[in-house]
């Protein structure tokens, strides 16, 4: 987990990178689609996001906030009977490289044929500079999915984890699971992934790690679920 001290574009929290134990879990193909989240929003009363103007039904929902995000996979664990959840930061990354190494799923570059970024921006003089920009997020499963069969995991938009946010690894759980404590971290920033639409491709690589207060929402976050066996 992490990224190694000479990858290009490395932020101090991508370290120190350590081995992590992932214990069996299984995590959704694509984002949460607002046509997902809306029966929830109706079913409880509560208000429903704002699209952007870019439309809903496959669209994966935006402005949700941390706290939106546990409360709705707490709903549908009660809908379903199934123990859903934010994955932690670790079970991201793994689902995310799905077995690679590099700094991207499709290896030391991506292009915007494969990921909904800022194509404006290069990274390391790659090639992920195309041009392309879409400017709004992409339906769900538009995009080619990486090795794990997952869709969308690099750009589109950043998913909550679970974990509070930390500047290092130092002194973080190796079993997978989320580093809850504030342990010198911040528990009222939760950690976000992926990248976005709005961001240049190296936010997009597997070991970057941001953060966002928990009861903040955006037009670039979103959310992707877990599930307990």
């Amino acid at each position: 987990m992490g990224s190694p001290n000479d990858e290009p574009e490395r932020d101090s929290d991508e370290g120190p990178q350590h081995r992590v134990t992932v214990r069996p879990f299984a995590i959704g193909r694509t984002e949460v689609r607002f046509v997902d989240y809306d029966r929830f929003a109706e079913a409880t009363g509560r208000e429903k996001p704002d699209d952007a103007g870019w439309g809903r039904g496959d669209r994966p929902v935006i402005n949700v906030s941390w706290q939106d995000a546990r409360e709705y996979a707490e709903w549908l664990s009660k809908q379903t009977g199934h123990s859903y959840r934010l994955p932690s930061e670790a079970e991201w990354e793994y689902a995310a490289r799905a077995g690679t190494r590099t700094p991207f799923w499709t290896g030391k570059c991506v292009h915007t044929d494969q990921a909904n970024y800022d194509g404006n921006y290069d990274y390391n003089d790659c090639g992920a500079r195309t041009g392309v920009w879409r400017r709004r997020t992409a339906p769900v499963g538009s995009l080619p999915a990486n090795p794990f069969g997952l869709h969308e995991v690099a750009g589109n938009v950043y998913e909550w984890a679970e974990d509070c946010w930390h500047d290092s690894y130092a002194g973080a759980p190796t079993d997978g699971s989320a580093w809850r404590e504030s342990g010198g971290g911040d528990c009222a920033g939760r950690v976000v992934r992926g990248g976005g639409w709005i961001n240049n491709p190296g936010r997009l690589r597997s070991a970057y790690c941001g953060w966002i207060a928990a009861d903040v929402a955006y037009y670039d976050v979103g959310i992707r679920l877990a599930r307990i066996f």
